[in-house]
Formats: C-alpha cells, sequence, structure tokens
C-alpha cells in the first residue's frame, strides 16, 4: 500500500482524520461551559475560563517548538500514533474531573501530548507530495481541523442531551481505537540516514539566521490572535450579541466559521498551487489574499448588531482563514531545508499558540468589562501590518 501512488492521498485523509479529533478534544470544551459551571462552579466568571483555555495554550507552545526537533529525527509515524492516543486518554479523564484543579491539569496535559501531532504529521505529508500538489494537500489535511471545530461546536447540543462528562468519554473512546488503527495503515517516508542524524545546534543555527523564517513566523504569529479570539470566544461573542443560549450559539458559531474555512483550504489550496506554477509568490499571494478577507470580518463580527452582519462576517472569516492556514507549511517548504520542516513549523506552532494564550486571557477579562466585539474588531489592525511586512519581504524562488 505505502508504494502505490494513490498512498499520499490515502495518509493525507487519514491524518485528516487525526486533525479533526485533535480540534474536537480541544475546542469542545469552550462550547460546553455552561453545563460545566452546574458542576464547577469556578467556570462560572469568564476569567477563569479564559485561564482553563490559556494553560493548554502555554504548555501546547511551550513543548511545539521541541516537538518539532524530534519529528525530524525519529520515526513520524511513531509520535503521530503515541500523540493521538494520549490526548484521546486525557479527554477520556475530563469525564472524570470534579474540580477546577483537576480539568487545569488535565487541561495542561493535553497542550502537552498534543503539541506532538502537527510539526510530524505536516511533514510527513510535505514528503510525501511535491510542489504540484503540495498546498492541495496540506489543504486535505485541514479540512479535517474545520470539521473538528463544527463537531466540537455540537459539544454543548451533546452535553445538553446526556451530560459534558458522557461527551468527553465518547470522544476519547473514539480517539484512542482509531489510535489503534493508524499503527497497520500509516507509513513513515523513507528518509536520508543525513537527514534525522544533524547536530542540533548547526540545525537551529542556520533556521535562525534565516531572514525568511523570521518573516514567516510572525506571518504565522500575529494572525493567531484572531484566529484563537474566534475558536474560543467566537461563540460567547455571538450569543451575547445575538441573545442566544449557548446550545444554539455554539453549533451556529462553528458551522458558519468553520464550514467555511473548510472551503477556503480547498480553494486557497487549489489556488496556490496552480498559481506557484507560473510565479514562485504564488502561494504567498494567495494566503495574504485570504488574510486580507479577515479585516473587514473582524470588524463587522466585533461592531455588528444584526445576525446577517455577524454570520456574514463569521463566513467571510472562515474563508480567509481557510485560505492563510493551508498555505503556511508550504510557504515554510519554499524557504527551510527538507530536514528542518517539523522543526520550522515546530516554532511556527509555538509562536502561534502563544499570540493565542495571550489573547485568550486578554479576551477572558475583556468580556468581563464588556468590551469583547471591539477589542476583536481591534485585532484587524495588526493583520494588515503583517500581510504588508510579508508581501514586502518574503521573495522566494522556485
Amino acid at each position: 500500500m505505502k508504494l502505490h501512488k494513490s498512498y499520499p492521498w490515502v495518509i493525507t485523509v487519514m491524518l485528516a482524520f487525526v486533525a479533526m479529533l485533535n480540534y474536537i478534544d480541544r475546542q469542545m470544551i469552550s462550547t460546553m461551559r455552561p453545563a460545566m459551571q452546574v458542576d464547577i462552579s469556578e467556570l462560572t466568571l469568564a476569567a477563569n475560563f479564559g485561564r482553563l483555555m490559556a494553560v493548554f495554550l502555554w504548555v501546547y507552545g511551550s513543548i511545539s517548538a521541541f516537538s518539532g526537533v524530534i519529528a525530524d529525527r525519529i520515526n513520524r509515524k511513531w509520535l503521530i500514533v503515541a500523540s493521538l492516543f494520549i490526548w484521546s486518554t486525557l479527554t477520556l479523564l475530563n469525564a472524570y474531573a470534579f474540580t477546577f484543579e483537576q480539568l487545569y491539569t488535565l487541561r495542561a496535559l493535553m497542550g502537552f501530548s498534543e503539541a506532538l501531532y502537527f510539526p510530524a504529521a505536516l511533514s510527513l505529508i510535505a514528503d510525501y507530495h511535491d510542489h504540484r500538489t503540495r498546498s492541495r494537500a496540506v489543504g486535505i489535511h485541514a479540512t479535517g481541523i474545520y470539521l473538528g471545530q463544527v463537531f466540537g461546536g455540537f459539544g454543548a447540543t451533546i452535553s445538553k442531551a446526556y451530560s459534558w462528562h458522557t461527551t468527553f468519554l465518547l470522544f476519547g473512546v473514539v480517539g484512542m481505537l482509531y489510535a489503534i488503527v493508524l499503527i497497520f495503515f500509516v507509513h513513515e517516508k523513507e528518509r536520508e540516514q543525513n537527514e534525522t542524524s544533524f547536530e542540533l545546534g548547526t540545525h537551529l543555527k542556520s533556521l535562525f539566521t534565516s531572514l525568511p523564517f523570521w518573516i514567516i513566523l510572525l506571518y504565522f504569529a500575529i494572525p493567531s490572535f484572531p484566529g484563537w479570539a474566534i475558536k474560543n470566544w467566537a461563540p460567547t461573542l455571538i450569543a451575547n450579541s445575538l441573545h442566544l443560549d449557548m446550545a444554539v450559539a455554539g453549533p451556529l458559531t462553528t458551522i458558519s466559521i468553520s464550514l467555511s474555512s473548510f472551503f477556503g483550504v480547498l480553494i486557497g489550496g487549489a489556488m496556490a498551487d496552480k498559481w506557484y506554477l507560473t510565479n514562485p509568490k504564488g502561494r504567498i499571494f494567495t494566503s495574504a489574499l485570504g488574510l486580507a478577507l479577515t479585516i473587514p470580518a473582524l470588524i463587522l463580527l466585533g461592531f455588528g448588531t444584526s445576525f446577517l452582519h455577524i454570520i456574514t462576517a463569521a463566513v467571510i472569516f472562515g474563508l480567509g482563514f481557510g485560505m492563510f492556514d493551508t498555505n503556511n507549511m508550504p510557504i515554510l517548504c519554499q524557504f527551510v531545508n527538507k530536514n528542518q520542516r517539523a522543526t520550522g513549523y515546530g516554532f511556527l506552532n509555538m509562536g502561534g499558540i502563544f499570540a493565542g494564550a495571550i489573547i485568550t486571557d486578554f479576551l477572558g477579562k475583556s468580556t468581563d468589562a464588556g468590551h469583547l466585539g471591539r477589542d476583536l474588531a481591534y485585532l484587524s489592525i495588526v493583520v494588515l501590518i503583517i500581510i504588508i511586512v510579508q508581501l514586502s519581504f518574503l521573495r522566494p524562488k522556485h
């Protein structure tokens, strides 16, 4: 099966399902707060909920850099399998958490285990695909992320029908079983000995002395402010703005944003692969175009008051962010060596996650103060600045 010409697409689809489980397990808690706060009173305070969301991001970001280095050195298949099995086990254990401290600890451990996945998975996909199909393949993998956000949005609905304990238990078991399936169907892409036996200091020095890498790092991290703000606080924003119950606002938010992102990654992947064949900046232009769409969307999300305004903004944001998201690893591949892809993406992930942790914590306090919409809209300014920087300084060659 590994030698079959269709296998690069098989492994891409299989890992897309892992990405879906990754985001279900991390995102469904954002819509289950009303149900969980009945049993865990500390969650009634938005600042405490922000702390719970942020600890995941701080741990996830801290481990991401190291996980990239590890993925460039060892068998990525087993790193992916272990990551999925461990975070699914932790998801299951959430069902038996009855205090804020227990949830906080499990959330931190989940950040550790989930951080091992993306650098390994994306570098493996990048190795199986060349420049003709790389953006599309990463886009297909990213569809799992957005489907995960959609299904994660139904956490509140499932918990209302059964219980939040049952919701964690269900998805934990599914992930543990799928990890076993991966053992038989995921295969490592063969690498040369010199690709995995590098000297760490030299490996990192060549990466950190590259100006394009720092530009890409900033370009990945800055949009993570609105990206994570939307993931963690859009259900609350829409529930408050439209006066909806969270059991309705959660699915409405994730469906409108994540499904449009689903199409965004497919459109952005196909557009970038085609554009790249005639212009080495094709992926960069596609990414910048998508990110530009998020600017008016953030303003309308922040200040809109009608159902039409907010849902239209959510769809535009999702479409644009998807076009941006699908091209980050392919752009990185244009500037770093093959054996630095996982390491480079690990540091990108770290920067993006740290930005997410900062904004998640900040918007928790902003929500308590009644300024969530306004502060979300202000994020459009930093997005505009980083688009200009990226277009000005990134100059790839075929």
